[in-house]
């Protein structure tokens, strides 16, 4: 055999003899890891703070009367109107979530097991559609409930896909549907 055949098949893993240096490397990199996870929540908490001006939630009331339509799904977060990626983080909207979504001709009410519950009357709903992502979730074409709605200053997206797909269409609708007969009856005034 030749010489370098020879040194190629003597070679053998050489074991690990700097047992400090390998600890120090995953203790660095734990750390590390730890300062990203830290930076990130403290960026969490500053986006709340520069949202503090949005008003408190409002909360469902005593008697909303019979339900137009009800869906269970999963609530995806809220975002500036028009800006898929603003998310608003401030009274628990930036949580995803479980969600019961109830509508009445009171409103639109969003029950959130482990997280804070909203509702939103019905003369705030400005619209309601069908797309494709919010704050970090995409999904298919349509296959996003995303109603719109104003909070005192602020128009805001919110985002909920149902356990079943085939209900958005109807929610759209009768949605879009209360917003017209609020802005008509608005104009008549």
């Amino acid at each position: 055999m030749t010489p370098v055949l020879l040194l190629a098949a003597e070679k053998e893993s050489a074991e690990v003899t700097d047992w400090a240096a390998r600890i120090g490397w995953v203790v660095g990199l734990g750390l590390f890891v730890a300062l990203v996870y830290w930076l990130m929540r403290e960026g969490w908490k500053w986006r709340g703070t520069l949202q503090s001006d949005l008003p408190e939630l409002h909360s469902a009331p005593d008697d909303p009367g019979p339900a137009r339509l009800s869906m269970s799904g999963r609530y995806h977060g809220s975002t500036t109107a028009g800006q898929w990626l603003d998310r608003i983080v401030a009274h628990g909207l930036g949580t995803r979530s479980r969600a019961e979504l109830t509508l009445t001709d009171a409103g639109l009410e969003v029950v959130r097991p482990g997280a804070n519950d909203f509702f939103i009357p019905v003369g705030a709903l400005r619209e309601a559609r069908l797309d494709k992502g919010i704050a970090g979730k995409v999904l298919t074409e349509g296959g996003l409930l995303v109603v719109t709605w104003q909070h005192g200053e602020r128009l805001i997206d919110s985002g909920f896909r149902s356990d079943h797909a085939a209900e958005h269409n109807e929610w759209v609708d009768v949605l879009n549907s209360m917003t017209e007969t609020n802005s008509t009856e608005g104009a008549e005034r």
